[in-house]
């Protein structure tokens, strides 16, 4: 006698499925302004944003890149960029790792409000000490360097608090076993804490890349020469005017150039990258 084939019951979530539409909407509104971007970037630039196509004109062309590309330095700029977001970040991985530890594993007197104060550093827009850091590099003697536009972002207030709460979830006594061992603060954090917390690591030096490589006004203000000012300042080249407006399509090229390197490498590593921010709790 065969059996009866059971029917598989299938049960909807109506909760993930709207949860699934509200995702791919937020993805597309994100996506368009990158969308247009692109589109406009391959736009004739003698023609006006009312005659063809409003995103690619009559036809497609690769003019803009051309004469952006022969307006400004983009090597030099792109080698600047790198310089600004690698020394930076080399120099906040010490930096947080130090304040991250000191937060979650040392007693000291004042420390809540030392963690206070570092909080409230979140919420102080960085156009606010604009002037005070100036006068403080003019006073340094540091005005047109590399230098210049890394000293305001030596410190994270985001990257501490970050490293204090992967710090805290290391056991203690992993720590007290590498002491008995006679090791030292450095090889402690070395051996044990670091190692540990790489997803923190990761994530935070994703989130410190991006915002700094995108960072243009502080750039903009400490620096002179084009042998230093990143890619970000080097957008304002391209900006001219002409009879029917400002060049819009030319300004895109240049734009497409400045995002494309962080685009093309997070698109390689994405799936680390979310895996980092997920591991280390970051949203």
């Amino acid at each position: 006698m065969n059996a009866k084939p059971r029917s598989i019951s299938r049960h909807f979530s109506w909760g993930s499925v709207l949860a699934n539409v509200v995702t791919i909407l937020a993805a597309g509104i994100w996506l368009t302004p990158l969308l247009f971007t692109a589109l406009m970037s391959f736009r004739p630039p003698a023609e006006p944003v009312t005659q063809g196509n409003i995103f690619v004109g009559t036809i497609l062309t690769t003019e803009n890149y051309t004469r952006a590309w022969e307006i400004a330095p983009w090597p030099d700029h792109y080698r600047n960029s790198i310089i600004f977001v690698v020394g930076t970040l080399a120099v906040q991985l010490v930096t947080v790792t130090l304040a991250g530890y000191a937060f979650a594993r040392m007693t000291f007197f004042g420390r809540d409000l030392l963690l206070i104060l570092v909080l409230l550093q979140l919420m102080i827009p960085p156009g606010v000490l604009l002037a005070q850091n100036f006068a403080t590099i003019r006073d340094l003697g540091l005005f047109d360097t590399h230098v210049a536009m890394m000293i305001p972002y030596w410190g994270s207030a985001f990257g501490t608090l970050l490293l204090r709460q992967a710090f805290r979830e290391v056991p203690i006594e992993l720590e007290e076993a590498a002491r008995i061992d006679g090791a030292t603060l450095v090889q402690v954090l070395r051996h044990v804490y670091v190692p540990l917390a790489v997803p923190t690591y990761i994530a935070f030096g994703v989130v410190s890349v991006s915002s700094h490589w995108n960072e243009f006004l502080w750039p903009l203000v400490v620096t002179q020469s084009e042998s230093v000012r990143p890619l970000t300042v080097a957008i304002n080249k391209l900006i001219r005017t002409a009879d029917q407006g400002s060049l819009y399509s030319l300004l895109m090229a240049g734009t497409v150039l400045v995002i494309a390197p962080l685009s093309i490498v997070f698109m390689i590593f994405q799936r680390r990258f979310v895996e980092s921010f997920a591991s280390s709790g970051v949203k």
